[in-house]
């Protein structure tokens, strides 16, 4: 987790990232990569996101892994 310049955050993992293709369908209800996943989980932070009046977008990490970016 760290700050952004332009205001805002960012939260970043080292794992396997997300694919460029997949970016926009990840913040949708039901949407999961895992056989036991709910697909809950950003929809609820896309939902949070929003409710402040902010915006998301997803990246690369320095690691390869996913950076999600919010900005406040």
């Amino acid at each position: 987790m760290g700050t952004l310049d332009s205001g805002g955050f960012y939260v970043e993992d080292d794992g396997p990232g997300i694919p460029e293709k997949n970016r926009e369908e990840i913040f949708d209800r039901g949407v999961t990569t895992e056989d036991d996943g709910t697909g809950f989980g950003l929809a609820i932070v896309d939902v949070i996101v929003g409710a402040h009046d902010w915006s998301i977008t997803v990246t690369d990490s320095e690691t390869g892994g996913a950076r999600f970016e919010i900005e406040t």
